[in-house]
């Protein structure tokens, strides 16, 4: 993962390598899990390190660079994200993450208002035969759009929107397909004109996905797309 150095959390959170961290109601049972990947999307804010409780667990994340997921326990839990090896602080939230939950926490939006989008993921498997895809607008500078996703090359023009109207911070669900090759195309909600192309994507059985529309560097256009390997 470029740009990313990540962390033995555990040792961070102070949790006993090799032992185990045991609940205060059964002190054989291991302590409540979930886990947490991170996403820089906000387009003109430099790289940061991300802390948990106050230990840091990521650094140097670059724009539109992404953490594999990482364990850390439920419960609340305090992130921070600070502008890389300084003490400014740009986001600090405590969510309340729930045993065995995945999540995805996205930097979102431009720094004079930056912010946290979590999501929680669906990492239940497809049907047989089938992939799960999830799309998300993250793109501060594009405006309310129309999401297309059909076959490679097909012809916006007699083609319907898969999502339409879709807002700045806008998560779908989890759309369940057959496994093939697909093209993720977004345009400004009412017209055919494609702002975002992803081009050829080939999924197989199986695989879940989360699309992020992203600005440029910097902010603005022109925007692109970070797909997230949710599994497999």
């Amino acid at each position: 993962m470029k740009s990313i150095k990540l962390l033995a959390l555990a040792a961070a959170l102070a949790i006993p390598v090799g032992l185990g961290a045991c609940s205060d109601d059964d002190p054989m049972s291991p302590a409540s899990q979930s886990r947490v990947r991170v996403l820089h999307a906000s387009p003109d804010a430099p790289p940061v390190d991300v802390l948990v409780d106050g230990q840091v667990v990521l650094q140097n994340v670059a724009y539109q660079a992404f953490s594999d997921y990482l364990d850390v326990p439920a419960g609340a839990r305090n992130f921070q994200v600070r502008v890389t090896g300084t003490t400014t602080t740009v986001i600090d939230v405590t969510p309340t993450l729930s045993d065995g939950q995945d999540y995805t926490v996205i930097a979102k939006g431009l720094v004079s208002s930056i912010g946290v989008l979590l999501l929680e993921d669906d990492n239940t498997p497809p049907a047989a035969g089938n992939v799960k895809v999830r799309l998300v607008h993250g793109a501060p500078g594009a405006p309310v759009v129309d999401i297309y996703v059909t076959a490679p090359g097909a012809n916006l023009a007699t083609a319907n929107p898969t999502l339409t109207g879709v807002p700045f911070e806008g998560v779908s669900p989890y759309l369940s397909v057959p496994a093939g090759d697909y093209q993720v195309r977004i345009t400004p909600t009412t017209t055919k004109t494609v702002a975002i192309d992803s081009g050829p994507l080939t999924l197989a059985a199986g695989q879940i996905r989360t699309a992020i529309a992203v600005d440029n560097a910097g902010g603005g256009g022109p925007f692109g797309a970070v797909l997230l390997p949710d599994l497999n």
